[in-house]
């Protein structure tokens, strides 16, 4: 084991851009406003698990699926652009007949340890020691954790008003986001 600061640094960096969490704040507010119940615990627990058993088997996992990366990606980005329709138009794309929590979907998967997540977490693996990179993933998902758990006061401070700004705002950007990952994958396995 050789922790390195430097390297669990730039992971911890590296990954606090792609989970973007404090970017996701609106969605997270809607989908509090959606369900009720959102467990902090629960979709932070989850993802870290996620997180980790992709840097060790993910590779192996998509491989024994028949699924590239870039086909991963691309099929993440089709969600995200799904979760950014319904988040700038305000409809409803995805009905579930028992809606009880969002806790595992859509925020634990695809929205922390998404495509883009798990494809950082194989380029990271290939750069950076894999000790350096779980306490990476270990602060993020602390950090993540405390939005999610926070986010009913981060709601009343920006009030409907301003959460339905956000939301259209950040819903444009998460579809700017969701083009790119899926342009840049779609070339990717054309190529």
């Amino acid at each position: 084991m050789n922790i390195d600061i430097k390297e669990f640094f730039s992971a911890s960096m590296i990954l606090f851009a792609v989970i973007d969490v404090i970017g996701n704040i609106p969605l997270i507010l809607v989908l509090r406003e959606k369900y009720k119940i959102i467990e902090s615990e629960k979709a932070s627990i989850i993802s870290l698990g996620i997180m980790i058993l992709f840097l060790y088997l993910g590779e192996v996992i998509l491989n024994l699926l028949g699924v590239d990366i870039n086909s991963f990606a691309v099929a993440g980005s089709i969600i995200i652009l799904f979760i950014a329709t319904e988040m700038i138009l305000g409809i409803n794309l995805y009905k579930d007949k028992n809606p009880k929590t969002a806790s595992i979907v859509p925020i634990a998967f695809p929205l922390i340890a998404g495509p883009g997540t798990l494809t950082t977490l194989i380029s990271l693996r290939s750069e950076y020691e894999k000790i350096n990179i779980i306490l990476a993933i270990i602060i993020n998902m602390i950090i993540v954790y405390m939005v999610l758990k926070s986010s009913e006061k981060i709601e009343k401070i920006l009030g409907s008003q301003g959460i339905h700004i956000l939301r259209k705002i950040f819903g444009i950007i998460l579809l700017a986001i969701g083009i790119k990952l899926f342009t840049t994958n779609i070339k990717l396995i054309f190529s």
